[in-house]
């Protein structure tokens, strides 16, 4: 067995493995160590002969790591005890992986990578690489950080936990209802990260966007009665179907209204649809309705036969359970498109007499194109070069820069 496969045989075990541990030593930093000590190795013991069940031989090799380290811990000799015992007694693997409690076991790891008392950082670290199962280096790498700052923020994260003792349990159901929507925003950011980076040479990062949607996937199997889950998964699903057309070959964006449409992810489109009409049942969240809107883009055959009317309602619909200013500069373009670009204009300069979204690159990239469809060239062309300035993404300014030439 090659490295990639233990590789691949761990990212889809990890959340299992490491969560079963947390629950039977109740520690969840002892429970990610023993769970990565014996992924080690397997590198090291694989190759030679392959276990005939990959996940039980993790399993029951990171259960003795476990054990071992709380032996070497004079002040849980107690709790060694106990687990020895149990160990002893020759409880099979296969009961300590049931099905029925794993899942249990897997949405409490992410309740407790995405616990309130955590930074931001933190819990996306966190997510990452106990639910998700990435290392940190690969988590470096997706948000341009140095792997240092990432294993600083995994230590604390779990130094956080252990000093608040946040117990490795679902919560109860009103509160688990109330922290499911930080878990969300948690999946909703690294989705983000990947749909459109923020900074380096890369627009999208695909992996990061793809674990995302794996673990809302997940997620929507773990909670299938709450529909925001599946409107993110939603959202995710038919946001990632216009991957393979928004770049080029040599990895420059492709503006939406130069994509070729045919290049869409149509088999993403259907299970995004899918995911749609289930969080409809129950009324759509703010998730939910930017999944309609996305659904929309999807479902037209231009941008020009795109029904904007529709997507204003949307956004006003957004606007009112989840107002933000990005929500009103989203439908300040699909007002432009429906209604005119003045109209649009009036409602990008109301948000900077206001002073929202300050330092933000979107604002005078919305207002360059809206004023260069009015006509007012050297206006646009300023705007555009503004948020060239204030943009971080490579590739991202290299299009504006390319438009503002183009007025010139």
């Amino acid at each position: 067995m090659s490295t990639a496969d233990v590789e691949a045989v761990w990212r889809i075990e990890s959340a299992r493995i490491v969560a079963a541990l947390a629950r039977f030593t109740g520690d969840f930093g002892l429970a990610e160590d023993a769970a990565q000590e014996a992924v080690a190795e397997a590198l090291v013991s694989w190759p030679g002969a392959a276990p005939a069940n990959p996940a039980a031989w993790l399993m029951a090799t990171a259960r003795r790591r476990a054990i071992d380290t709380i032996r070497r811990r004079a002040a849980l000799q107690d709790r060694y005890a106990l687990l020895a015992a149990d160990l002893a007694a020759d409880r099979s693997v296969d009961d300590d992986v049931d099905p029925d409690r794993i899942d249990d076991d897997v949405l409490a790891l992410m309740f407790v990578s995405c616990h309130p008392v955590l930074s931001p950082e933190a819990r996306v670290a966190l997510t990452l690489r106990v639910v998700g199962g990435l290392s940190s280096e690969e988590i470096a790498r997706a948000f341009l950080v140095p792997v240092p700052t990432v294993q600083a923020r995994l230590t604390r994260g779990k130094k956080t936990i252990a000093a608040a003792a946040v117990p490795f349990e679902l919560p109860p159901a009103a509160e688990r209802r109330e922290r499911l929507g930080g878990v969300l925003s948690v999946l909703y950011v690294i989705f983000t990260e990947g749909s459109t980076a923020t900074s380096g040479e890369r627009l999208l990062r695909p992996d990061l966007a793809y674990e995302a949607i794996r673990l809302a996937r997940t997620l929507a199997a773990l909670q299938p009665d709450e529909p925001e889950v599946h409107g993110l998964l939603a959202l995710c699903e038919l946001t990632a179907a216009r991957f393979p057309a928004r770049t080029g070959p040599d990895g420059s964006p492709v503006l939406l209204d130069e994509q070729d449409r045919r290049r869409w992810d149509f088999s993403a489109i259907r299970r995004g649809l899918a995911a749609l009409a289930r969080a409809s049942a129950r009324g759509l969240g703010p998730y939910g309705l930017q999944a309609a809107i996305a659904a929309v883009h999807t479902s037209a055959p231009s941008v020009e036969a795109t029904d904007w009317d529709r997507i204003v309602l949307l956004y006003e619909a957004l606007g009112r359970v989840a107002p933000s200013p990005v929500v009103v500069l989203n439908r300040a373009v699909a007002v432009a498109m429906a209604s005119g670009p003045a109209h649009g204009l009036a409602i990008v300069d109301e948000l900077i007499a206001t002073d929202q979204l300050p330092g933000s690159h979107l604002v005078p990239t919305v207002r360059g194109e809206l004023l260069a469809r009015l006509g007012r060239l050297p206006e646009a062309r300023a705007e555009l070069e503004l948020a060239a300035r204030l943009c971080t993404n490579q590739r991202e300014r290299w299009v504006l820069l390319r438009k503002a030439g183009a007025l010139g």
